[in-house]
């Protein structure tokens, strides 16, 4: 499927390939799909997709990127061609990253974005709970949250950062599951946070949702002319995209809070997922196209972007956050400003 100018392939064992200046999805040697090159500007293909070569190199030429994610949406590769980006921007990345007092401030407004906004989600939940009791055990861990907020300033190394933020994790994903319709909660239910693999069905949905995020965030970093390898809130790894890890902690909220809605409108069942031989939960084809649509759409809705004063489609916050994030690294600003639902 074709959305805002990034082609999404879904389909089991699809084959593309470049047919003279159009991207053409086969299965079975089947034509499915066939897209003008001109119309995209990346390709994300889910599980076991098969690329030509040819088109590798016209993408790559063409400055058009391909993801590919697992079958779960899990990163696994990018393929682009020559990154330019701006070199003095990445030199005072690699300077600021290397000042222990920039890189704590801004993990702290990383993880102040990530709690606000978990904050809002465990919120609206009290208002909207069915029962009393729901409601009540839903607003301690809001209650639980705001501590963990106030105690983020004084946090004076990395590692409290880091403390503070699982801990708020914890108490969030401990009442998640209250959220949840109670009819549903059974089948959705979750014992903590769990990836690599998720082992039960919300881990699996969120997994695959925080993926698509996750690369979203990555591309909008490269646009910024950032490096999405060097971070600071997350520690620097071969093959781990810190910075893009940094920038998406904000946005986990807003695929918590999918999750949910799909989940409360029937929109993703308990028959939607695989169980796996070693306790992996995955989510099956036809449910993860629906997924995808679901997030596609959630991205064009408008929202109120509190720094630029005006409503912006949800699908850019992450490129208006990246540019935030350039010029706070360039001086322009007084440190890093996250995006916060309201």
């Amino acid at each position: 499927m074709q959305l805002l100018n990034t082609l999404y392939v879904t389909l089991p064992e699809a084959y593309l390939r470049l047919d003279n200046h159009t991207l053409r999805v086969e299965v079975e040697r089947e034509a499915r799909l066939q897209v003008p090159l001109h119309h995209l500007t990346s390709v994300v293909c889910f599980g076991n997709v098969g690329v030509t070569t040819p088109l590798m190199h016209r993408l790559a030429e063409e400055g058009k990127s391909l993801v590919l994610l697992d079958a779960n949406g899990r990163f696994k590769a990018r393929l682009e061609g020559p990154v330019t980006g701006n070199i003095l921007l990445r030199q005072a990345q690699h300077a600021k990253a290397g000042d222990a007092q920039y890189a704590l401030d801004t993990a702290r407004a990383c993880v102040a974005g990530k709690i606000k906004n978990a904050r809002h989600v465990l919120l609206r939940g009290a208002r909207d709970a069915k029962s009393d009791n729901d409601a009540e055990e839903i607003t301690r861990a809001a209650a639980e949250l705001a501590a963990a907020l106030r105690r983020l300033p004084l946090a004076a190394t990395l590692d409290e950062v880091r403390g503070i933020e699982g801990d708020a994790a914890r108490r969030y994903f401990g009442r998640l599951n209250l959220l949840i319709r109670p009819e549903a909660r059974e089948a959705f239910s979750m014992d903590g946070r769990t990836r690599r693999p998720p082992r039960d069905r919300l881990n699996a949905l969120l997994s695959f949702l925080y993926a698509m995020w996750m690369n979203d965030c990555r591309s909008a970093l490269e646009a910024a002319g950032l490096d999405p390898q060097l971070g600071f809130l997350h520690a620097v790894r071969p093959g781990r995209a810190a910075l893009a890890l940094d920038l998406m902690e904000e946005f986990r909220a807003l695929a918590d809070r999918l999750a949910l809605t799909l989940i409360n409108r029937g929109q993703v069942r308990a028959d939607d997922f695989d169980r796996r031989e070693g306790g992996a939960v995955l989510l099956q084809g036809d449910a993860r196209k629906a997924v995808v649509v679901a997030y596609q759409e959630r991205k064009a809705e408008e929202v109120q972007h509190a720094l630029l004063a005006q409503a912006v489609p949800l699908g850019l916050i992450p490129l208006v956050q990246a540019r935030l994030l350039a010029r706070a690294i360039r001086g322009e600003t007084e440190g890093y400003t996250p995006f916060l639902l309201r």
